[in-house]
C-alpha cells in the first residue's frame, strides 16, 4: 500500500529541511549581532580586529571566566543578555549565570531592549548544538 502525505505535510517538511539547512549560518550571523552588540571584549580572542575576522561561532567563543569575573559590576541588561548567550554555549555555565542574575524563566527576557531581544530570538531559532 503506497500512500503519499498530503501536500501541506510535504510543504511543511520541506520549510523545515530549509530552514534547518541554513540554521548554522543564520546561527553564527545573530551570535555575531551580539558579539557586535554586547563587545568584542567578550569574545573569541576580545579584540574588534577578532570579531570582524570572525568565520564561525567557534572564532567568537564567550569568554567565560573573564565574564564570571566581571558579572556582578555590568548593567542588569548586559549581565541578562551575556549570561544569555553564554547558555548556548555552555548551558551548565550559563546557567549558573543566569541564576546568578535572579533569572527565573523566560519572561524575565522581556527587560532587554528590541535589539537583544531578537538576537536572542535568532539564536533560539537557529541553535542546531555548539
Amino acid at each position: 500500500m503506497n500512500q503519499s502525505l498530503p501536500q501541506d505535510v510535504l510543504d511543511q517538511i520541506a520549510a523545515e529541511e530549509r530552514h534547518f539547512a541554513d540554521a548554522p549560518r543564520a546561527f553564527f550571523e545573530a551570535w555575531k549581532r551580539g558579539a557586535e552588540i554586547a563587545g568584542p571584549e567578550w569574545f573569541g580572542d576580545g579584540t574588534p580586529e577578532g570579531l570582524q575576522r570572525a568565520t564561525s561561532k567557534w572564532d567568537l567563543r564567550p569568554r567565560v571566566l573573564l565574564l564570571n569575573d566581571a558579572l556582578d559590576v555590568l548593567s542588569g541588561g548586559q549581565r541578562m543578555f551575556l549570561s544569555a548567550m553564554v547558555s548556548f554555549y555552555n548551558a551548565r555555565e550559563g546557567g549558573a549565570m543566569l541564576r546568578r542574575c535572579g533569572f527565573e524563566g523566560l519572561s524575565d527576557l522581556g527587560g532587554l531592549d528590541l535589539e537583544r531581544r531578537k538576537v536572542i530570538a535568532d539564536l533560539v531559532m537557529n541553535y542546531s548544538g555548539w
